[in-house]
């Protein structure tokens, strides 16, 4: 018997198989028949279908590369039923390798079943077997793709709704704190107080903002931007003043050179020079001086921060700007920044490449670390 009509010939012990499997798993163990069988007929009977169909050699090998070539109602019902499948998982638990598993428990029940009834094997089996590969790979493909698609969604949506909800309250206590400091006679201890409450405040209100830019940003988009002529040189001396002022301890210097005029988002410049100078505060050497410099070169405008200490170590380099990734120091004075979960860096980077730009680090020990952001 042909491998596709012992499918259709036999949709319910593979089933069956298949059930017993996802019940084992950990999210399985609660849910009904139904729910574990899930889309799986539709795939079985749209995978014999599909392996029923015409198939060029030409589409053949693109299939099996996973780069597409299937063409047909049989392949697109297989596509159907695997985007549900993976969606499905998702609501129901299952871990991404999970889902992996149950199509190679599928695979192997498949084949395991075919053979104990079918001794004898010709070409037509081994090209049926190739076949059928193909399909589940191709199932595999769009499942796993569909369940990665909607875990980033809510990943995202999950972001923009905690964002939106936590500025409100937080609006309230910070207008609360300073209508308080300018009303009220204050002893010192009240007036301690109301500091911690805004510089908390402060804090809260930058991870929010770096949660709503990361959420904001995902594959084929980037952060937005609403551009207008802006002086490089007054927006950098202002954020530059504001961590003089927070951080009268440290050496802080600032090196503008040139036409500073640019046509770009002010706000997005503001977030990029105050990540990079809270980045070198907190990780540079507290002995070392933080340098800013933004100038002029020919038609690019080049921002860099410098700091001195310990270099970030090479196998890090690569990864710095990634989403959620923290580099500190052991011996760091500063292990832990409020309002920082490692997305600065990432955003600081979505902000360049929005502006058409670029960021770059170079960090040893003997010269200290540089970020450089360079816009057109």
């Amino acid at each position: 018997m042909r491998l596709a009509d012992f499918i259709l010939g036999n949709i319910e012990p593979i089933l069956a198989e298949w059930e017993t499997f996802a019940r084992s798993l950990a999210p399985g163990g609660k849910m009904t028949k139904l729910a574990l069988r899930n889309d799986a007929e539709g795939m079985l009977r749209a995978t014999a279908r599909d392996m029923q169909s015409d198939q060029s050699l030409a589409q053949q090998a693109s299939k099996s590369k996973g780069t597409g070539g299937a063409v047909g109602e049989e392949s697109d019902e297989l596509d159907d039923a695997s985007v549900l499948h993976g969606v499905g998982r998702v609501g129901s638990g299952f871990d991404i390798m999970e889902v992996i598993s149950e199509y190679r428990a599928l695979r192997a029940s498949v084949l395991r079943l075919w053979t104990e009834r079918h001794s004898q094997f010709d070409i037509n089996d081994v090209n049926d077997i190739t076949r059928f590969n193909e399909s589940i790979d191709q199932s595999l493909d769009v499942a796993v793709g569909s369940y990665t698609n909607r875990v980033e969604q809510s990943r995202r949506m999950f972001l923009a709704i905690l964002g939106h909800d936590l500025r409100s309250p937080l609006s309230s206590i910070s207008m609360a704190a300073q209508l308080v400091s300018r009303t009220a006679n204050q002893d010192p201890g009240s007036a301690k107080a109301l500091s911690i409450i805004e510089t908390n405040t402060e804090s809260v209100t930058r991870l929010i903002r770096d949660l709503i830019d990361f959420a904001s940003t995902g594959l084929g988009s980037t952060i937005p931007l609403t551009r207008g002529p802006v002086d490089l040189e007054i927006l950098c001396r202002q954020v530059f003043e504001e961590f003089c002022v927070a951080h009268p301890q440290r050496t802080l210097r600032f090196h503008p050179d040139g036409d500073l005029t640019c046509d770009c988002d002010p706000a997005r410049l503001r977030q990029v020079v105050s990540n990079l100078m809270g980045n070198a505060i907190q990780h540079g050497s507290a002995e070392g001086p933080v340098e800013l410099l933004v100038a002029l070169d020919e038609s690019t405008m080049v921002l860099s921060v410098h700091n001195e200490g310990p270099p970030i170590p090479p196998e890090m380099l690569a990864t710095i700007f990634d989403p959620l990734m923290r580099y500190t120091e052991p011996n760091s004075t500063a292990q832990r920044v409020p309002g920082s979960i490692g997305l600065g860096l990432y955003i600081v980077r979505e902000i360049a490449v929005a502006h058409g730009g670029t960021v770059e680090v170079a960090s040893t020990a003997e010269a200290g670390t540089t970020f450089t952001v360079r816009l057109p």
